[in-house]
C-alpha cells in the first residue's frame, strides 16, 4: 500500500485531544444522515458515509482534521479553495474533510496520528503527499495522481526473499533490513515511516538501503538469523547481522543510520575532550593513536571497531599531546578507566600495537578484555552491553558518585576491592539499591535492615544472596568462597508445590520448574502465564482442550507456569510477554522452541507439538 503525507513543521499531536466545544453537538445529528453535505465548497465525510461515496471514484483529496486544532483552523481558508480550484478541473475533483475526533473508525482505519492530515483517494488507495502547504503545490499534485497514465512509484524498500537476500546482503557495505510478519500491527505502524526513511535515504550520497523480509514466508531465514518477534530490524555489514537499536520512526531511522554509515571512531582534536572523559565519564575511554589516516593500523583500528560501534564508544588522534597524554606511540590502541574506577589492584591502561598483521579480531579481544575495571558501577543503562558475564557478585547500597557522596560511595567500593582481586574469575560489581529494587526484592534482601547487600547472579538464571549482617571484606569472602565451593542454595521464587496435580495440565511452580520441564525423559509444551493476562484468559479453554487431547502420551507433558509469581530458574526460557509458550524437547532442554505467529488454538498448537514432539507415540489423527 503507498501512502502519500502532508508534511507540516508541526503538527497538532491526535493525542493530545481536548474537550470538544459545546457548540460542536450541534453537528451530532450530521452522524446519522448518509447525504454528502458541502461546507464552503468540502465536503463533509462521515464514517456513514465515506465508503459509499468514494466508491468509483477515480481521485478524491481528503482532510482529517480535528475542530480544536488550530492549524486545521489556519489551513481551512487555503483548503477552500482548493477546493473551488478543483471543483474547475476537467474532470471536476472532490476535495472532502473528515472530523477524526467523530469519525474515529476511519482515523483509525487511514492511521491519522496528527492534524491536519491529507491523504489523495487513488481509486479508493491512500496515498502520502509530503510537498509544501500551499494551494499551488497540493493541485499540481492531485492533478498529476488523476491523471488517467498515472501509477505509484516503486516502493524505496527493497523486498527480499530466500533468493535474493545473499547477493543482496552479502554485497552492500551496510543495509537495513526488517524482518516482519503481515498480520502484525506494530508492523503495520512502522511500515509507512520505514518507507519515507527509505526513499529519504536512497538518495543519500552513498545510498543506504532499507530491505524488508516476510518472516512468515521466508522462514528459513527468519531462523537463520534468530528472529523471536515482530519487527525485528538487523543492521547488516558485508552480510555480517548486527542489532538495530535505533528509533522506529521515519527522522529517527535516517538520523541513526546516517551516523551508523559513518566512520565507527570519532577524531579527538583536543587534550581536553580525553581529560573530561578521564575525570568524569562512566565507561572505557578507548583512544587510537596513528601518524595519519593512511596509516595501515588505522585502518585495521576502524574494521575492529566498526562491528562493536554498537556497544563502545571509540575514539581516535593525530595529535602528538594527546598521544604524550596517553604515553603512547602511533600505531596503538590504548584504553583507560576513568579515575573513580581505578585502584592499586589494577592498571591505570593498557595498549595495544596494531601491526600490519594484526587481525581485526585481535584487536576487539582487546577491547572486550580491557572494558571493566576490577569492581565497576552495574547501571540499568549499561547492564545489556556490559555486565551479562555470570557468575556476577553485585553489591547493593547507595551508590553515588557526586561529590557530596563518593568518599561513602568509594568506602564501600573499596572493601569489595579487596575481594574482587582474589577472584578474577568472577565479575564484581556495585549496584544502586533504588535501581536495583526488585531485583534486591527476588533476592528476598529489599527488608534486610542493612546497609549493604549482597547477591550473586549465577548461570542458568540461579540466584545467591548473602545472609544480612553488617558488611566488611571478610564476610564477602566468605560468602564469595562458599559459593565457589558450592555449599550455598540458589533462591528460587516459588508459589506452594500443588499437593494434586493430575489435571490435563499440569502446574508448574519454580521449585518444580526443573524436576517437570527439564526432565529429559519427556517433551514438555509449557505456558507461561499471569492471572491478569486477558490473552492467558482467552487460551485457557483451548490450553486444557489439548491437554486433554494428549492426556493418554505418557512422554508427553502439557504445563503452565504463572510467571508473576514464580522465577524462571533457566535463562533459556526467557518470558517477555504473556502468554509465553515453549517446546522442551526431552533431548533439547537448553533450546526450547518458542511458539509464536500462529494463531493460538487447539489446532494450531498440536501441530507446533507434533512438529516438535521426539516421543509421540500416536499420529494425530489417531487421537
Amino acid at each position: 500500500m503507498h501512502f502519500i503525507f502532508f508534511n507540516y513543521n508541526i503538527l497538532d499531536s491526535a493525542e493530545n485531544v481536548a474537550e470538544e466545544d459545546d457548540d460542536d453537538e450541534d453537528d451530532d445529528d450530521d452522524a446519522d444522515d448518509t447525504e454528502v453535505k458541502e461546507e464552503n465548497g468540502v465536503l463533509v465525510l462521515t464514517d456513514k458515509n465515506f465508503d459509499t461515496f468514494i466508491e468509483g471514484k477515480d481521485t478524491v483529496l481528503v482532510e482529517f482534521y480535528a475542530p480544536w486544532c488550530g492549524h486545521c483552523k489556519q489551513f481551512a481558508p487555503e483548503y477552500e479553495k482548493i477546493a473551488q480550484t478543483l471543483k474547475e478541473n476537467d474532470p471536476p475533483i472532490p476535495v472532502a474533510k473528515v472530523d477524526a475526533t467523530k469519525a474515529s473508525a476511519l482515523g483509525s482505519r487511514f492511521e491519522v496520528s496528527g492534524y491536519p492530515t491529507i491523504k489523495i483517494l487513488k481509486k479508493g488507495e491512500p496515498l502520502d503527499y509530503d510537498g509544501d502547504r500551499s494551494e499551488r503545490a497540493i493541485v499540481e499534485r492531485v492533478k498529476e495522481v488523476a491523471q488517467p497514465d498515472w501509477k505509484p512509484p516503486p516502493e524505496a524498500t527493497l523486498v527480499l526473499t530466500k533468493d535474493n537476500f545473499d547477493d543482496v546482503v552479502n554485497n552492500a557495505d551496510i543495509i537495513l533490513v526488517e524482518f516482519y510478519a503481515p498480520w502484525c500491527g506494530h508492523c503495520k505502524k512502522l511500515a509507512p515511516e520505514y518507507e519515507k526513511a527509505a526513499k529519504e535515504l536512497s538518495n543519500r550520497t552513498p545510498p543506504i538501503p532499507l530491505a524488508k523480509v516476510d518472516a512468515t514466508a521466508e522462514s528459513d531465514l527468519a531462523t537463520r538469523f534468530g528472529v523471536s518477534g515482530y519487527p525485528t530490524l538487523k543492521i547488516f555489514r558485508k552480510g555480517k547481522a548486527f542489532d538495530y537499536n535505533g528509533p522506529r520512526e521515519k527522522f529517527g531511522i535516517v538520523d541513526y543510520m546516517s551516523d551508523q554509515a559513518g566512520p565507527p571512531s570519532k577524531q579527538v582534536q583536543t587534550l581536553k575532550q580525553v581529560q573530561e572523559l578521564v575525570r568524569d565519564g562512566e565507561d572505557s575511554v578507548i583512544v587510537g593513536v596513528f601518524s595519519s589516516e593512511e596509516d595501515a593500523a588505522y585502518e585495521i583500528y576502524q574494521e575492529a571497531c566498526n562491528s562493536l560501534r554498537e556497544d563502545y564508544k571509540f575514539m581516535h588522534t593525530f595529535n602528538n599531546e594527546v598521544a604524550k597524554f596517553l604515553k603512547a606511540s602511533p600505531g596503538q590502541a590504548v584504553m583507560l578507566q576513568p579515575e573513580k574506577f581505578r585502584s592499586k589492584y589494577e592498571q591505570a591502561s593498557h595498549s595495544l600495537t596494531i601491526k600490519d598483521s594484526t587481525p581485526a579480531s585481535e584487536v576487539q579481544e582487546f577491547f572486550k578484555k580491557h572494558t571493566l575495571p576490577l569492581v565497576g558501577h552495574r547501571k540499568q543503562s549499561n547492564d545489556a552491553k556490559r555486565y551479562t558475564t555470570r557468575p556476577l557478585v553485585v553489591v547493593y547500597y547507595g551508590v553515588d558518585f557526586s561529590f557530596d557522596y563518593r568518599v561513602a560511595t568509594q568506602f564501600w567500593r573499596s572493601k569489595v576491592l579487596e575481594v574482587a582481586k582474589d577472584f578474577p574469575e568472577y565479575t564484581f560489581a556495585i549496584a544502586d539499591e533504588e535501581d536495583y529494587a526488585d531485583e534486591l526484592k527476588s533476592l528476598g534482601l529489599s527488608e534486610s535492615g542493612e546497609e549493604v547487600n549482597v547477591g550473586i547472579l549465577g548461570e542458568g538464571g540461579k540466584k545467591y544472596a548473602m545472609e544480612p549482617e553488617e558488611f566488611d571484606s571478610d564476610v564477602l569472602r566468605s560468602f564469595v568462597m562458599a559459593f565457589k565451593k558450592g555449599k550455598l542454595k540458589p533462591i528460587v521464587k516459588s508459589q506452594p508445590v500443588p499437593k494434586s496435580n493430575k489435571g490435563p495440565v499440569k502446574v508448574v511452580v519454580g521449585k518444580t520448574f526443573d524436576d517437570i520441564v527439564m526432565d529429559t525423559k519427556k517433551d514438555v509444551l509449557i505456558e507461561f502465564y499471569a492471572p491478569w493476562c486477558g490473552h492467558c484468559k482467552k487460551l485457557e479453554p483451548d490450553y486444557t482442550a489439548l491437554g486433554k487431547k494428549y492426556k493418554n502420551e505418557k512422554n508427553l507433558v502439557i504445563a503452565k507456569m504463572d510467571a508473576s509469581a514464580n522465577d524462571v530458574p533457566h535463562d533459556s526460557y526467557k518470558v517477555e510477554g504473556f502468554p509465553t509458550i515453549y517446546f522442551a524437547p526431552s533431548s533439547n532442554k537448553q533450546n526450547p522452541v518458542k511458539f509464536e505467529g500462529g494463531k493460538r488454538d487447539v489446532e494450531e498448537l498440536s501441530k507446533f507439538v507434533e512438529k516438535h514432539a521426539t516421543k509421540l507415540s500416536q499420529k494425530k489423527d489417531e487421537l
